[in-house]
């Protein structure tokens, strides 16, 4: 089984190294992949549960995730109580569970085939992704659904913001949640672009690499996924500076700020 472990715990935090441990005791044969996001950000942890888990890969797949800002109740917390685990089960047959925070189910929910409460503790450690999480996603990824609770409505679910850094890449490409079908434009039409307090000029493109070296290219990127019945693909737009860093031109713009097209 390959795991894909996706959690706000830092880069080269050693809570990788103890989830991973304790989700090998259960899955001694597993490959784990690790993967960080920022702090408390379900928006990017949600990207990547469905940019990985929609997309083509080994056969026997779980996605863990841990992204659990704990902003489900304002109240001081009992136990170290915090949101819920979940369980969905993709068309592909990709098992997904982890904790339901903000955008972390928002991406796959019209996708999933199955969306349930799991039944285990919301509360009894600080650290509950290693200490409570990891058997019971490792008895759902091994076909034991006893664990299995209420249905999850997708309606309870909040739906992807439209208008949102998702990710920002090794190369300084910013992807974005607008749908490339949401934008109407002809190939090397003009753009203004904001992203957060930062304003540029930008190219719209339906492939980066037609526009010139260092040139702001808006066009629709690499990270998409196909709709559930395979009808059409869905894509995002990102902004390309070719030979240079769009996330430097906007001035280093965190996930989850907003970009709006002001012209």
């Amino acid at each position: 089984m390959f795991i894909t472990l996706i959690a706000d715990y830092g880069n080269g935090d050693p809570a990788f190294a103890e989830v991973t441990q304790r989700l090998l005791m259960a899955l001694p044969k597993a490959q784990i992949h690790s993967l960080t996001v920022p702090a408390f950000s379900t928006l990017a942890t949600g990207f990547w549960i469905a940019q990985l888990g929609l997309n083509p890969g080994p056969v026997e797949r779980l996605i863990y995730h841990n992204c659990a800002p704990r902003q489900d109740d304002k109240q001081p917390r009992q136990d170290n109580e915090g949101e819920g685990l979940t369980y969905a089960l993709l068309p592909n047959g990709v098992t997904v569970v982890g904790v339901n925070a903000g955008y972390s189910l928002s991406f796959i929910k019209k996708y999933a085939q199955r969306l349930h409460i799991v039944k285990v503790s919301r509360g009894g450690s600080q650290f509950r992704s290693r200490d409570v999480f990891p058997n019971a996603a490792a008895a759902i990824a091994q076909g034991d659904f006893s664990l299995l609770g209420e249905v999850l409505h997708p309606s309870n679910i909040p739906d992807p913001p439209s208008d949102r850094v998702a990710w920002i890449d090794g190369y300084g490409n910013i992807k974005t949640t607008i749908p490339a079908d949401t934008v109407n434009l002809k190939p090397e039409e003009k753009v203004v672009v904001r992203v957060g307090d930062v304003v540029s000029d930008a190219v719209y493109s339906d492939g980066s690499f037609k526009v010139p070296e260092g040139t702001l290219a808006f066009a629709p990127g690499s990270s998409g996924w196909s709709m559930a019945d395979g009808s059409k693909s869905v894509r995002w737009m990102e902004l390309f500076l070719r030979g240079g860093n769009a996330w430097e031109r906007f001035g280093r713009p965190r996930v989850n700020q907003f970009i709006t097209r002001i012209g």
